[in-house]
């Protein structure tokens, strides 16, 4: 008698469907997810829509860490023993996130291969990204930041189609983000748009020619 064979395992389906340890919960924009100081006890993906991660220094200054999209996850601290979440997060947008317990995640790393390996890229893609956010900081122009800052909210250089259209955001959080003023910001987006590499047609659209700003010496100086 023939074994029914059981059928490999999937990490994609295992995050897009409701489970043991996992729940699929719906955010409006601008409602928080979790609260810097929270228990953290649980990651989150993201299916759609966007987050983004802020914190707060002792002084009440809140600076803008990361913008999160589609396959993203966060919370991931507490794998490594966080006791309580370091930042908050907050939907940009409509987001549907699959939240997974704790528990359930450290399971499924220990069992599944797929998902671990899921898993170690996002996680090594991630740091990839701090590290260049970090010499972005350190030696590129504020033109150039908030231009790399764009192309990353559209997706551009992700695997799959980009979206051109991105979450309205506003000058103030882009001017968190890049580490300049918002007058600089404003300045900035006027140029983009002038010279036709943004546009704001129902949402900020972003062409892929704006990669000549990223990719070229010329433009703005200052920090």
């Amino acid at each position: 008698m023939k074994r029914k064979a059981i059928p490999d395992f999937d990490p994609k389906l295992f995050l897009a469907k409701v489970g043991k340890g996992r729940s699929l919960l719906a955010y409006k924009k601008n409602q928080k997810v979790f609260s810097q100081g929270d228990p953290a006890d649980t990651i989150y993906y993201v299916q759609t829509g966007k987050v983004k991660l802020t914190v707060v220094s002792r002084q009440g200054k809140e600076a803008v860490i990361a913008i999160l999209g589609e396959d993203d996850f966060f919370g991931e601290g507490c794998l490594a023993g966080q006791p309580l979440r370091m930042s908050s997060a907050t939907a940009m947008s409509e987001c549907s996130l699959m939240r997974l317990e704790k528990a359930g995640v450290v399971r499924v790393l220990h069992s599944e291969p797929a998902f671990s390996e899921l898993f170690l890229h996002y996680l090594l893609s991630r740091n990839i990204r701090i590290e260049e956010d970090l010499v972005d900081q350190l030696f590129n122009s504020s033109e150039k930041r908030l231009a790399r800052i764009l192309l990353l909210m559209a997706n551009f250089g992700k695997e799959g189609k980009a979206e051109t259209v991105i979450p309205k955001i506003s000058q103030e959080t882009l001017a968190e983000i890049v580490g300049t003023t918002r007058s600089r910001v404003s300045f900035f987006m006027n140029r983009f748009r002038k010279l036709g590499f943004i546009e704001y047609n129902g949402g900020l659209e972003v062409h892929s020619s704006l990669l000549n700003v990223v990719l070229h010496d010329a433009g703005d100086s200052k920090a």
